[in-house]
């Protein structure tokens, strides 16, 4: 019998990621990239002329099938395996990233009346400005006294599915009753491969306030929200979830010839990017962390049971791993907080000496900053560039660096904005054990965790715990393969379960970081400083970030 093979495909913020993995020891045999032809639309639409108000982020339905028609056909080339050999195929995605859809599931911007609407296209999960939406929610759920807030850590964030749906329905009330379906992205691409529509159980658990004991919330909340939304789940949604690790259904003929790919093969039950990750690193217990760090980071990790805790983004029954209660957190803001720093901040000279070193221009930084002892600086950030994700749940608060004078250099800036998203990531840890979920372990994936060991270090050192990192560095992607093959099932040369398929296909590295003592000692006396202005600043006492937000918007509006 010959080898089997899985396929997972990633889609990210800014492009979709294909690998082929060996399904015997999760090794990746290729891997192919297509950058979304259209990007992120955060100021105008394809036309040109359609210019998108403070805080959209949009993306094009197209360029989600055009990874797919150019990546897997590539990997096939690149490892020379034939398309027999595939046994499975599943996704992940970033998430709540959403759209509306026809009845025979095309996306709404398709229809040519429709490409000028900035609400028929796909609303990104970075998309904030449904804030007005989702701060009405959580003031309705409140008042009626909703069971299902308290599994949110009290407060929906506008980056979720509802929130969106109810923008549309109050600014584009045209394209509300048009569509047929609101679907996550994720679930969407399954069903153009299968032809068959399988909401997953992780994005509606998270991102759309379902439970698996209790649903969604009734009828007559959202019917408190807008009258629209009168039997929003049946006429919009679906109560049909499928949990994670089953068949989704089969690749269609027609979509198995323009990927490459043979009719029949087995699609898994979409994921989350950051969820779909935790079993590519053996992680199979609870108590684990992991740290997704790209863009923006997403912590995961699984208990024994059900506890409340504030600012989490949900706290799901089989959401990540069957059998556990999973765990989100996050922050909206890691990668794009450098590279906003990178490309607005750093002078000249310091871009041209990099080039002269042959160095990017963040190994750069990073050396010079790996000289700076903690403190040296002076300096002190707020890492809350694209609001608050965690424990906070703002999208409202902006970045504060505080300290600065005419001496600073730009390395020091750079190493107070890491420490920032570090001080944040023990924020959202102590809270956690603070309301009864214990966290053993760090384990990290993602391109800064390989990218940037002073990072790491520094992660280690205020959180004070060991970061173990992923074998793999396509951790989402090699996790899609996974439950890819555990779609196939073991008749198939694949998998019965999840936990079966992570004992041989997930790995972490033989090195990891430990935290050094000095560090430790030093990093506590910042950290009381960063949580004096988190809670300052992010806790109502003084709203001087939101006030100048308004002024902005109005100002913009002029």
């Amino acid at each position: 019998m010959s080898k089997k093979y899985s396929i997972g495909v990633d889609y990210g913020s800014l492009s979709g990621r294909a690998v082929l993995v060996d399904v015997e020891d999760g090794s990746i045999l290729a891997q192919a990239v297509k950058e979304y032809t259209h990007a992120v639309m955060d100021e105008y639409l394809p036309d040109g002329i359609t210019r998108l108000g403070p805080d959209w982020a949009l993306q094009h339905p197209q360029d989600y099938l055009e990874v797919l028609e150019q990546t897997i056909p590539a990997v096939l080339k690149e490892s020379g395996i034939p398309k027999e050999d595939v046994i499975g195929l599943a996704i992940d995605f970033t998430a709540c990233t959403v759209l509306p859809v026809d009845d025979k599931g095309i996306p709404l911007c398709f229809h040519e009346d429709l490409k000028s609407n900035p609400h028929a296209y796909v609303k990104l999960w970075k998309h904030h400005a449904a804030q007005d939406q989702a701060n009405r929610l959580n003031a309705v759920a409140e008042e009626r006294g909703e069971s299902f807030l308290k599994r949110y850590g009290g407060k929906i964030s506008s980056e979720w599915l509802f929130p969106k749906l109810m923008q549309i329905a109050e600014e584009a009330p045209d394209i509300y009753d048009q569509m047929d379906r609101f679907m996550e992205a994720t679930d969407w691409v399954t069903m153009m491969m299968t032809g068959q529509e399988r909401r997953n159980s992780c994005t509606a658990g998270y991102k759309a306030l379902w439970s698996k004991r209790e649903g969604y919330p009734s009828n007559d909340f959202f019917k408190a929200l807008n009258p629209k939304l009168d039997h929003v789940v049946e006429e919009k949604l679906s109560t049909d979830i499928y949990p994670l690790g089953q068949k989704a259904g089969e690749l269609t003929r027609e979509m198995a010839d323009r990927i490459g790919l043979l009719p029949g093969t087995a699609i898994g039950i979409a994921n989350v990017d950051a969820h779909v990750a935790l079993p590519a690193v053996g992680i199979t217990e609870p108590g684990n962390l992991l740290m997704i760090m790209g863009t923006s980071t997403c912590d995961i990790f699984c208990g024994t049971e059900e506890k409340i805790v504030p600012g989490m983004c949900g706290v799901v029954e089989d959401g990540v791993l069957p059998g556990y209660f999973g765990y989100e957190a996050g922050q909206s803001c890691v990668g794009d907080h450098f590279d906003w720093f990178v490309k607005n901040c750093v002078p000249k000279s310091y871009q041209d000496a990099a080039a002269a070193e042959g160095k990017g221009i963040h190994q750069y930084l990073t050396e010079k900053a790996s000289r700076l002892k903690v403190g040296e600086s002076g300096l002190l950030a707020l890492d809350w560039w694209n609001g608050n994700r965690s424990v906070l749940v703002d999208v409202d608060l902006t970045g504060l660096l505080i300290g600065c004078t005419l001496q600073t250099k730009p390395e020091e800036i750079y190493r107070a904005l890491i420490e920032a998203t570090a001080f944040g990531k023990n924020m959202i840890i102590q809270t956690f054990e603070e309301n009864g979920v214990p966290i053993n372990k760090l384990y990290a994936c993602g391109g800064i965790a390989y990218k940037n060991p002073m990072m790491m270090q520094i992660y280690a050192d205020v959180c004070n715990r060991e970061i173990y990192l992923s074998a793999s560095d396509q951790t989402p992607a090699l996790g899609a393969a996974m439950f890819g093959a555990v779609a196939a099932g073991k008749e198939k040369g694949g998998y019965d379960s999840i936990f079966d398929a992570a004992k041989v296909m997930g790995k972490v590295k033989d090195e990891y970081y430990k935290p050094i003592p000095e560090n430790v000692e030093a990093y506590k006396k910042l950290y009381a400083e960063f949580k004096l202005l988190h809670d300052y600043f992010g806790r109502g006492e003084n709203d001087i970030m939101k006030r100048l937000k308004k002024i902005k918007a109005d100002a913009r509006k002029a």
